[in-house]
């Protein structure tokens, strides 16, 4: 007997699947009016913007970075923090 093919796919409750922008709720992302000089672990107010109110570092997809200033970021927040400047 042959199988039966889905057309849809489902997920392990029986429904089916969305697709993945459809059920995240997007996040307002940040304006880049700022220089790779700007990146420093000093500058606060700026890092403030990129961390949740978790203390969580917002990842690329939400604040549309290019890679090198991402790593940046990722390191002076990670500084600041060490410093005791951010939580």
């Amino acid at each position: 007997m042959p199988r039966k093919t889905h057309t849809e796919k489902r997920d392990r409750r029986g429904g089916t699947r969305r697709g993945y922008g459809e059920t995240r709720i997007q996040r307002p992302k940040p304006k880049i009016d700022f220089t790779a000089d700007a990146l420093d672990f000093k500058n606060i107010t700026l890092l403030r913007q990129f961390v949740t109110d978790q203390g969580r570092i917002l990842p690329r997809k939400y604040t549309a970075l290019p890679a090198h200033y991402q790593r940046r970021l990722n390191r002076a927040i990670k500084r600041a923090r060490q410093m005791l400047l951010m939580k």
